[in-house]
């Protein structure tokens, strides 16, 4: 494990000196102390032992949250020191490359990870505590991570290149078509009509399912009214049914499917059982993948602490007007909107596919007819009129497939470079185990 190179860098002498003088210092005084030691050291740097010994007390708190078995404490020690041999090298390269990683990108990373953990930012550091883990430390390595991962990432791809016979290949494999398959992430919300139930209880029941999709169209929480309002057994996930085939999915449900993009919310659809409205949470796969792209430009007006929500949608209806009386809309997108991506071009948004789109924006704009202005519509960004340019079915089904199957074969050839790569920076550096 030892590498007999000499050490390239004669800086470490000062850090053995200062340990050396704070020793001498201390002892004078006659206070004892106890010194952290060099585990490793890895080229110009060092690895101490406290590092050492932080790393394997998280390897074992994740393992014991996992309730799986440790490996033997020598066979444990050994990976972990190599992975922090490693994680050295890499930040080695990312000092030498001035690669970084900033506050706010950071605690944005952070907010995710707690985001995916069902929590807030504050009750993921709460949750960390309860398990005895440092938020700091764990976002220090979240830190860490991310920068190896530049790293990785500017040095791996470089090496990678996929051609197009290979995209072909993929394509016509097993493998590749499997991948491909159309599958649907569906969520479901059941308003259950009771056995018995009277024409006048039924309509109730119909009318509440309409302003529940009416409302999920405007931008209201899914998985929050599928807990609250739901009577199908998956509630309690938000009404998530999980990804299904198209062969897998309810009969009722396989008619309306493919025809849901990202994020649309169908009107309620009536069964045996009750009402049932469905969301498209995600789609993947298919073989053919017409899209509807709309040319559309709009004026978006936000509310704000000078504006109240009665008088945006007043200026947006006042605006509508004068368009209508030949004002041209272009000009009053650059005084008027909001939308700071769209003012240079006059509100243009260009040819848009439907599920770039939030679905209050993508609903109105599917039942706005070409070159009509719509009413105003709210929006969770604000009120919205737009005017509908154009419209055309563009198929993207080789697109998607093509890019699907480049990102296959690239994370195939990554993986594989990722562990030849790693293997030349540590066979290169200067490494000396000094503890085990």
């Amino acid at each position: 494990m030892r590498t007999n190179k000499p050490l390239p860098f004669p800086s470490i002498s000062k850090t053995f000196l200062a340990c050396v003088m704070v020793l001498l210092s201390l002892q004078a005084i006659g206070k004892p102390v106890r010194l952290d030691r060099v585990a490793i050291i890895v080229n110009d740097d060092v690895i101490m032992q406290s590092q050492v010994q932080t790393r394997i007390d998280a390897v074992l708190a994740n393992i014991k949250r996992q309730n799986v078995q440790a490996p033997p404490s020598d066979k444990l020690r050994e990976q972990v020191v190599e992975q922090l041999i490693l994680e050295n090298i890499q930040m080695q390269i990312a000092e030498r490359a001035g690669i970084r990683v900033d506050d706010n990108t950071l605690n944005s990373t952070m907010e995710r990870i707690a985001g995916k953990n069902g929590m807030t930012l504050s009750e993921f550091q709460e949750a960390l505590s309860r398990d005895g883990a440092s938020y700091q430390e764990a976002r220090e390595q979240v830190r860490r991570e991310m920068i190896t991962t530049r790293v990785r990432e500017g040095s791996i791809g470089r090496r990678i290149q996929v051609t197009n016979q290979e995209i072909i290949n993929y394509l016509e494999s097993e493998a590749g078509k499997d991948r491909l398959q159309a599958q649907y992430r569906i969520g479901h919300i059941l308003i259950k009509v009771p056995e018995n139930s009277t024409d006048e209880e039924i309509l109730v029941l119909k009318n509440h399912a309409e302003q529940l999709s009416r409302q999920l169209n405007e931008g209201a929480d899914f998985e929050e009214y599928a807990a609250t309002y739901s009577n199908g057994p998956n509630a309690d996930k938000g009404g998530d049914l999980g990804w299904r085939k198209e062969n897998q999915l309810p009969s009722l449900f396989a008619k309306i499917a493919p025809d849901l993009f990202k994020g649309d919310v169908s009107e309620p659809i009536k069964s045996g059982n009750g009402f049932h409205i469905i969301k498209m949470l995600d789609r993947r796969g298919g073989e053919n993948i017409l899209m509807a792209q709309t040319h559309v430009r709009h004026i978006l007006i936000k509310p704000s602490a000078i504006r109240d929500e009665a008088q945006s949608q007043a200026l947006a209806a006042d605006l509508r007007a004068r368009i209508l009386n030949g004002e041209d809309f272009a000009s009053l997108a650059k005084t008027y909107s909001d939308d700071t991506g769209t003012l240079n071009s006059g509100g243009d948004l260009g040819w848009s596919n439907p599920n770039d789109l939030v679905p209050g924006f993508r609903n109105v704009m599917r039942n706005t007819a070409v070159n009509e202005l719509s009413e105003p519509f709210r929006s969770r960004y604000g009120w919205h009129i737009l005017e509908v340019l154009e419209r055309r079915q563009q198929d993207l089904g080789d697109e998607i497939r093509q890019k699907k199957a480049r990102e296959a074969i690239y994370q195939r050839k990554y993986d594989e470079e990722l562990q030849l790569w790693l293997r030349e920076q540590r066979e290169n550096a200067y490494v000396d185990i000094k503890v085990y």
